[in-house]
């Protein structure tokens, strides 16, 4: 008998990417995704997908019980603004948010969560187990290096990144000349990145890193071609990401547009 996993999946094209390499390690995937968020391509790459609304617990542990799931993983992104207006929360979901109370950063949301669904019983893996392969190796990946002045900026980004990240407010930061020009919020890396740019002049470093306190299980930072593709718009010159503790999308073709473009990519390692 094959082995089951359980995915809740988010929007993005990870969900699809690990319910392939899954399938390919023997495994049956049973996936819950979300209205208006998971895409619904995921279907042809699952044994079964129950889309829900968010919030609804309840129906969610029952689709994994009835289809003998006792390992799950978390993957893919929630468009926060737009999610707020597609919550259905059930009694579960509400007693989880009433016992947070005034506790509802996104890391304790997940945590939260995900103590809800081991409590009935599930085993909830990092997002990475199947997928090592897809992590930032260290080193400069591009033809073009950072200038000084962009290592001075890289510094100074990668400080600000870590304590945005303390605060569990986003991971990413924009930062031209010595001055931070945008902070990741609610919006997400892309229109920050975005945003950040609209304050340059032709040249902005963007620092992406994971949070001090990162739990693997979710919400572990990545970056891809759309990255890249954003950076161009906002006329960004370098990308950093951590070594080790960042995903990589297409990491190929990424690259090459970088190169083409002018733009430096590299991962780093350091304590903070």
């Amino acid at each position: 008998m094959n082995k089951r996993i359980g995915l809740i999946a988010g929007s993005g094209s990870f969900p699809i990417i690990f319910s392939k390499k899954a399938t390919d390690k023997g495994f049956s995937v049973f996936a819950v995704g979300y209205h208006n968020e998971t895409d619904p391509v995921l279907a042809d790459y699952v044994e079964s997908l129950e889309i829900i609304h968010i919030g609804q617990i309840k129906r969610l542990i029952k689709f994994f019980k009835a289809n003998r799931v006792q390992e799950a993983v978390m993957i893919g992104a929630i468009k926060k603004p737009g999610a707020i207006l597609d919550i259905r929360p059930d009694m579960k979901a509400l007693s989880l948010f009433v016992n947070m109370r005034n506790n509802t950063h996104d890391d304790r949301i997940l945590r939260a969560f995900a103590k809800v669904l081991e409590d009935e019983g599930f085993r909830i893996r990092s997002s990475t187990f199947l997928l090592p392969e897809l992590l930032a190796e260290e080193g400069c990946w591009t033809k073009r290096k950072p200038t000084k002045e962009e290592q001075a900026d890289i510094e100074l980004g990668w400080k600000m990144a870590k304590e945005i990240g303390r605060l569990d407010i986003g991971q990413c930061v924009v930062v031209s000349n010595g001055t931070v020009m945008a902070v990741e919020a609610i919006d997400g890396t892309d229109s920050t990145i975005r945003r950040g740019g609209g304050f340059c002049k032709g040249s902005a470093v963007v620092v992406k890193v994971c949070k001090p306190a990162q739990d693997f299980r979710f919400d572990v930072p990545a970056v891809g071609v759309q990255t890249i593709r954003s950076m161009h718009e906002a006329g960004a010159t370098v990308l950093v990401i951590e070594a080790g503790r960042s995903l990589i999308f297409d990491k190929e073709e990424m690259i090459h547009l970088a190169d083409q473009w002018g733009i430096t990519v590299m991962a780093v390692k350091k304590e903070a």
